[in-house]
């Protein structure tokens, strides 16, 4: 069951967001969906630089 979603700005900051709810302005899906613990795994293995890309 894919109840979360995970979403990424334009800063490359990553976030868990529900699959029944609009992506909010700002954030885009990276098209990687499971249940929250899932999600949470995946952003802790890509989101390498805690970082804004803008200080980067």
């Amino acid at each position: 069951m894919s109840d979360y979603q995970v979403v990424i700005n334009d800063e490359e900051q990553y976030s868990v967001w529900p699959v029944d709810r609009d992506t909010p302005d700002g954030w885009r899906a990276t098209g990687f969906r499971g249940e929250k613990d899932a999600c949470l795994a995946h952003i802790e293995e890509v989101w390498t630089d805690m970082r804004p890309r803008s200080a980067r």
